[in-house]
């Protein structure tokens, strides 16, 4: 038998509200992600890109379909094996960054290892070791308030990938960057995909952003609208 997609949304439909308040966010999406791929979501507001990420990354339960997340129908599951699912699977960067401002960068990192119990000598040498990844492991001891916004993001990054996740969820990771940082920032997560195999998922509003993915998928109206693959795949330098 050949080995379940990694991600499979079928007929996925996520609701909120009641009754004439009610609001279809996801009107039945149907979407297959491999091991190993790179998947840009896009679409205007209000599209269910965003919902679609937090169904994707086990954040909110669809309100009908399945979600099967390497075979296993996520929506069975109870909130804590849900839970146990994003800590052990998933890493996620956001576009706000969302560091602790008071501790520095290493600790910072850390945080996903304190959630799992790790003793603190393992923690410090998986935390100094993603640093060392994405460059700053010369900035360590550092506050978030001594960083740039590109140096703040490269350690969000390094907190995604301290444990090692088969997925990283990067909603508009170049959000709050400039156009060098941001290209700095999306090198980095392509050079993750690429050798390290960590499949990509990515909710960006720029087509140059987009581009380093290697499947771009549209949302409009709660549906998948189309996909392309970008033409000339952008590259790390």
């Amino acid at each position: 038998m050949s080995e379940p997609a990694l991600i499979a949304l079928e007929g996925v439909t996520k609701t909120y509200g009641q009754g004439v308040a009610a609001f279809q966010a996801l009107k039945g999406v149907d979407l297959s992600i491999e091991r190993g791929d790179f998947v840009a979501i896009m679409g205007p507001s209000g599209s269910g890109k965003s919902t679609a990420m937090n169904v994707l990354g086990c954040l909110d339960t669809p309100s009908s379909g399945t979600y099967r997340f390497l075979g296993v129908p996520v929506q069975s599951l109870s909130r804590d094996e849900r839970a146990r699912l994003r800590r052990r699977y998933f890493g996620f960067v956001f576009q706000g960054f969302h560091l602790l401002a008071r501790t520095t960068a290493q600790e910072n990192v850390e945080l996903p290892l304190v959630y799992r119990g790790e003793p603190a000598r393992q923690r410090h040498q998986a935390a100094r070791r993603a640093l060392a990844a994405v460059g700053l492991e010369n900035w360590a001891h550092h506050t978030p308030a001594e960083l740039s916004g590109g140096q703040q993001q490269r350690v969000a990054i390094a907190r995604a990938i301290v444990t090692e996740p088969q997925v990283l969820l990067a909603d508009e990771p170049t959000g709050n960057l400039d156009s060098q940082r941001s290209h700095e920032i999306m090198e980095l997560i392509q050079r993750f995909n690429r050798e390290l195999g960590i499949t990509v998922l990515m909710v960006t509003h720029e087509p140059d952003i987009a581009a380093y993915a290697h499947r771009v998928i549209h949302f409009r109206d709660g549906v998948v609208d189309r996909e392309h693959r970008p033409a000339v795949p952008a590259e790390a330098g």
